[in-house]
């Protein structure tokens, strides 16, 4: 029986059926069904799982400049993305009704807001009456991400209730910027959200050092990807199979406690849900002696500002 102060979390730890939005949603929906079936009340599921991370660009000089073979890569990541205004979501959030568990999942969103044809790293909390609650759109695509993916806005810094639990969320990259982290916490967080396209490289360190700082549990979730998720029906996959290594992305997927210390050290290259039961009151324990927005904070000295309005290049006024 799971307490009041207590709350069951699954991470799917899963590979996309990649660049094929319609397939790894069927993917996903698997995987709700499965949590549900376990009592899980949090499903957390990797960045740009929906409909994958785009591997391609390192592996194909995706700087190539107006290069034809990229172009058609973008069209072809461009018509499996997300668009959540024309309900491509709407399956998930019943789903997520139907089994009384919240969601945190990475998706490649294409927003009408800003167009429709741009993309977005993004991340979606939807609540476990399946309502859609905030989309973060990732506020900085690292690197070669860049040539991909459009940078975000504030609008999803948001965080939620879950039970005892304030939990929010930041794609990849994003959980080092400190401003982003202070901004959640700053909102009451102590379930912090880590997403990641899947390597213990990454979640192997910073893991641990946000759940110290903050003080709250975090939980990293990564996806899989091998070189034989590469498949034939993807435009220019025979250029990718000649430069992709066996393991693009080997998972590490792993949960600190608010002390920093490991509840799961980095789970590498197993595939499917991995659950675990934490507890309220430890984050209680460990803001007793430090608590990064509370008792040792200085507001008077330093303080954030954070806008949080959805950008758009238009604005509208309609005639009265």
């Amino acid at each position: 029986m799971i307490k009041d102060n207590q709350l069951k979390v699954a991470m799917a730890q899963i590979a996309p059926v990649w660049l094929n939005k319609e397939k790894t949603i069927e993917k996903i929906k698997s995987c709700i069904i499965e949590a549900g079936e376990s009592s899980c009340e949090l499903i957390v599921f990797g960045e740009a799982l929906l409909p994958g991370y785009p591997f391609w660009v390192s592996i194909t000089n995706g700087s190539e400049f107006d290069s034809t073979y990229q172009k058609k890569l973008f069209a072809y990541y461009a018509n499996n993305s997300v668009q959540i205004d024309n309900g491509d979501l709407d399956e998930l959030c019943s789903l997520a009704k139907k089994n009384k568990i919240a969601v945190y999942l990475g998706i490649i969103e294409r927003p009408k807001n800003r167009g429709g044809h741009s993309l977005y790293c993004s991340l979606v909390y939807i609540d476990a009456a399946g309502t859609i609650k905030s989309v973060h759109r990732k506020l900085q695509p690292t690197y070669e991400e860049r040539l991909v993916w459009s940078p975000g806005d504030g609008n999803g810094l948001q965080t939620h209730d879950l039970k005892q639990f304030t939990v929010g969320g930041l794609n990849c990259w994003e959980n080092w910027m400190p401003l982003s982290r202070t901004a959640l916490y700053g909102l009451g967080e102590n379930l912090h959200i880590a997403v990641w396209p899947g390597s213990d490289f990454n979640t192997r360190d910073i893991t641990r050092f946000i759940a110290r700082e903050s003080r709250s549990y975090v939980i990293s979730v990564s996806s899989l990807m091998r070189k034989t998720d590469i498949t034939i029906d993807i435009p220019g996959f025979e250029r990718m199979l000649e430069n992709a290594p066996d393991v693009l992305s080997n998972g590490g997927s792993c949960i600190a406690a608010p002390s920093g210390e490991w509840i799961l050290e980095p789970v590498i290259e197993k595939e499917g849900l991995i659950t675990c039961i934490i507890d309220f009151n430890k984050v209680l324990e460990e803001r007793q002696n430090f608590d990064p927005v509370g008792h040792y904070s200085r507001p008077d000295i330093t303080k954030l500002s954070v806008n949080r309005e959805r950008q758009s290049v238009v604005k509208f006024e309609e005639q009265k």
